[in-house]
């Protein structure tokens, strides 16, 4: 059989994008005919974002359905899907596929050719934007990479595109000591990646910006840095060193993260 591959999706609130995105990467999946689960993490929503995805399930066994106790964040939501993913190669992406699913056939590449973790990337190939962002937010977006690379030391073009990929092995070293649970969760899952050697490629991607993104430019901007700051104070402190949340092969159902509790 061939590899597992799985796609976790963190969702809040997506009922009018949720829909659209799941047609598209099972009708994807399956004509490329993989062996794949599409892992939803429905984080707390409001609206009926859950009740669409349990609608695809009845027609689609590739997807699975994981509840977040509640609102915690983006970070939190990938952290849960990968920690119960079944997955050889581990991917996320946003729920809107703002990087087309057919993209992901990139990342994998780069995966099956050595690397530990792929990251799609918007600004290696600026070109492969079709659809870009306000001035205002590629301005706030190159601000922030230049903090992050000054308080990080990431020399990476970009690390905010939600369009990532890991093999189980690079997945449960990461994940298991991410502690970010808000939007800025990326650099510290690269930056751990790093801090623990493991082989990294930024791989150009298509993108295309969606104005109907739940990010503030300037407050969440300003969080972001801030978690910036915690993450090199986490480092220092050997917040790192141990695994803080368990890693496990997961059965449908509702989950949360586990923590490991000190003996």
């Amino acid at each position: 059989m061939s590899k597992l591959y799985s796609i976790i999706l963190p969702a809040f609130n997506e009922s009018a994008r949720i829909g659209p995105g799941l047609q598209k990467a099972v009708d994807f999946v399956r004509q490329h005919q993989w062996n794949v689960e599409i892992v939803v993490v429905n984080d707390g929503s409001r609206d009926d974002t859950a009740e669409i995805v349990k609608g695809f399930m009845a027609q689609a066994p590739e997807i699975r359905l994981l509840e977040n106790p509640g609102n915690h964040g983006k970070g939190y939501s990938v952290r849960n899907g990968m920690l119960n993913a079944r997955g050889e190669i581990l991917l996320f992406s946003d729920a809107d596929f703002s990087s087309p699913i057919g993209e992901a056939v990139k990342l994998i590449a780069a995966i099956e050719e050595g690397a530990d973790v792929a990251f799609g990337s918007r600004w290696l190939l600026a070109e492969t934007q079709t659809k870009r962002q306000s001035l205002l937010r590629q301005f706030v977006g190159r601000a922030y990479n230049l903090l992050m690379r000054l308080t990080l030391g990431l020399p990476y073009r970009d690390t905010q595109c939600g369009f990532k990929a890991f093999t189980r092995a690079a997945a449960e070293t990461i994940f298991t000591r991410q502690q970010i649970e808000g939007w800025g969760f990326d650099p510290e899952i690269l930056f751990i990646a790093r801090k623990f050697g493991l082989k990294m490629i930024e791989v150009p991607v298509e993108w295309a910006n969606d104005d109907r993104s739940k990010i503030n430019p300037i407050v969440d901007g300003i969080k972001m840095f801030v978690e910036l700051l915690t993450i090199r104070v986490y480092s220092l402190s050997g917040q790192y060193r141990q695994p803080t949340f368990q890693f496990m092969a997961a059965t449908p159902g509702t989950f949360a993260i586990h923590e490991k509790r000190p003996a």
